[in-house]
């Protein structure tokens, strides 16, 4: 069945993805800029690429990230969506806690394979926790979920023809630096949040780790860009640590929902900072 013969659905993340954007877009609607040429260098869910791709005229994008099994699997459903998702099929007929374990724990997959188990995982796993320990091996539990509905077909179809002319590699955010050039350019930096306290120091997205030497790398390349004249956005934790790193630039505060807690008295509103650099 090919895409065109699917009834097109809206853009939207086709992941579950801790931190995503998807419910914070309404605040962020009014500060999004005019541009030409979109950049995301923290994937992740995507969120704000589909949203601007189905409220937006066609624009020139790159979409890029550090963990590769996640670059992997958006190139799988943009390349090759339809075994994509007959692989989905069978892993949805075989689900079960047990089968769970046995396939987190199983790491020899590469390509298509690899993208089912990945779309599985975070379709079954606890609240679409990313987390791996330091070898890179997912080692999220399972989620309590009754009937997960761990492939959508119509939506991996829409997000399939949506990626088409998208440009998908695995990088690290500072290579924005080498191709994001002039004032027709948007960037919109999501990284992993700086700590508000020890206990929520979150590092496991991907083997690396981001550290506070890393915030103040991405300040760096921050600032580079808005001195090229680029449009920049961010989103982080709001603190005395990230409100000093950008004093120079606009700060607004957001106000978001914490979701990722096992004790639910700890989940509830939280700030969070938005900052631009126009």
């Amino acid at each position: 069945m090919s895409i065109a013969a699917k009834e097109k659905v809206s853009y939207r993340p086709f992941l579950k993805w801790a931190g995503g954007k998807s419910k914070l877009i309404p605040q962020y609607q009014e500060f999004f800029s005019e541009f030409n040429n979109y950049y995301e260098p923290f994937l992740g869910g995507g969120a704000i690429f589909f949203h601007l791709l189905q409220n937006r005229s066609p624009f020139k994008a790159v979409l890029t990230d550090i963990n590769a099994d996640l670059i992997n699997t958006y190139r799988c459903v943009r390349d090759d969506v339809e075994k994509l998702i007959k692989l989905l099929q069978e892993h949805q007929e075989k689900h079960n806690q047990y089968y769970y374990y046995d396939l987190r724990n199983c790491h020899n997959f590469n390509g298509l394979e690899a993208a089912a188990r990945f779309i599985y995982l975070n379709r079954t796993c606890f609240n679409g926790l990313y987390r791996v320990n330091p070898k890179g091996e997912f080692n999220v539990p399972v989620g309590k979920y009754k009937n997960p509905k761990i492939c959508n077909a119509d939506l991996l179809y829409s997000v399939s023809e949506a990626l088409q002319s998208i440009e998908i590699a695995e990088r690290g955010f500072e290579a924005v630096l080498d191709y994001v050039k002039t004032s027709e350019d948007f960037v919109y930096f999501d990284p992993p949040y700086y700590p508000l306290s020890n206990t929520s120091n979150f590092t496991g997205y991907s083997r690396y780790s981001f550290s506070k030497d890393d915030q103040i790398r991405l300040r760096d390349v921050f600032a580079e860009l808005a001195r090229r004249g680029v449009k920049v956005m961010l989103s982080n934790s709001d603190c005395d640590f990230i409100r000093e790193l950008y004093n120079d630039f606009e700060i607004r505060e957001i106000s978001a929902a914490r979701a990722i807690n096992s004790n639910s008295k700890k989940r509830g509103k939280i700030a969070e900072v938005l900052v631009t650099s126009y």
